[in-house]
């Protein structure tokens, strides 16, 4: 299928590979920092799942949301001031409830399903929806095929957000499985992007079922491996534990080690350069013996300030490697 972007969409931007809520702070901050117009993010999909009859794409909403300034502050996830009318009447009709949408989170479920029925991609649905909310970041989901990613629990295999939401990340996990993947490819805006991309960086995701799914697709990881550009990481664990999520669970079961380091490790020959944060300075000798540049920082993005800080930290780093 050919792009529908035209390449002065996608040419020449600061490519954010992409899961939810850390790599949406961390691409706020970038909002902040840089001209919006040319960041580009390419989003997780592996998450999306059907619920009530409804397309919902989880990672592209919170990283949409939050660069219009709607996203739940708390939560990082679901639109700020919401109400929950619908799901307190599918629940007294006996519907399942255990993944919350509230009224306005609805409207784009609703809308992304109807899209679909008329034949729409993904690729084109997102960049309908984050021009009609404001956004001016690109915003890329990975595929336009079918990816979910399926965990392995001593009970049986069940979706990602199944045992994230539902129930709350607490069975052990014996298989992490992506569901599709061998079929799947990169949408061509993808693909264009990494290679026309000044920089390339990976957020502080998880690196197994937000990072891993995009990677897992055919010729992402080659065309990052052969860049002539930069690429850098942000650690999504600092000081040995996940800043949000079931992140160490999964990297003990991929037998990563916790840590900046362990994540150093999973990305090497992917990148140059990796940030840490400043309660993990000690591993930075360890991870330039790797032959990864270090930028050991405040990674934890608490407020705006943070995030901006965080940004701004990064880019001039990233700048450093070209």
């Amino acid at each position: 299928m050919q792009t529908h972007l035209s390449h002065n969409d996608i040419t020449n931007k600061s490519v954010v590979l992409s899961g939810g809520v850390g790599a949406a702070r961390f691409l706020a901050g970038l909002y902040q920092i840089i001209e919006p117009t040319t960041i580009c993010a390419v989003i997780n999909t592996g998450d999306d799942i059907e619920f009530h009859g409804l397309a919902i794409s989880p990672d592209v909403d919170i990283v949409m949301c939050t660069l219009v300034g709607i996203i739940h502050p708390t939560q990082g996830w679901g639109i700020v001031d919401d109400s929950d009318h619908c799901m307190a009447m599918l629940r007294t009709l006996g519907a399942p409830d255990w993944f919350m949408l509230g009224d306005k989170d609805l409207a784009l479920h609703i809308q992304r399903t109807a899209l679909r029925k008329q034949g729409w991609n993904e690729t084109k649905i997102t960049d309908q929806f984050r021009r009609a909310l404001g956004v001016k970041a690109t915003l890329l989901p990975m595929t336009h095929d079918t990816v979910q990613t399926y965990i392995g629990t001593p009970a049986g295999e069940v979706h990602f957000q199944e045992y994230l939401v539902r129930d709350r990340a607490k069975a052990q996990i014996t298989s992490i499985h992506y569901q599709g993947i061998a079929t799947a490819y990169a949408t061509p805006d993808v693909l264009y992007s990494l290679q026309t991309a000044t920089g390339i960086v990976i957020a502080p995701s998880n690196p197994l079922v937000s990072i891993g799914t995009i990677l897992a697709l055919p010729d992402v990881r080659q065309i990052i491996t052969q860049r002539r550009v930069p690429a850098i990481a942000i650690s999504p664990i600092v000081g040995g534990a996940a800043i949000k999520g079931p992140a160490v669970a999964m990297l003990n079961h991929a037998g990563i080690e916790v840590s900046a380091l362990g994540i150093a490790k999973h990305y090497q020959g992917l990148i140059d350069g990796m940030v840490i944060d400043n309660v993990d300075a000690e591993l930075a000798p360890a991870i330039a013996a790797l032959g990864i540049a270090v930028c050991v920082t405040d990674t934890i993005m608490s407020d705006d300030a943070r995030k901006a800080n965080l940004a701004r930290t990064s880019m001039e780093f990233m700048a450093t490697l070209a």
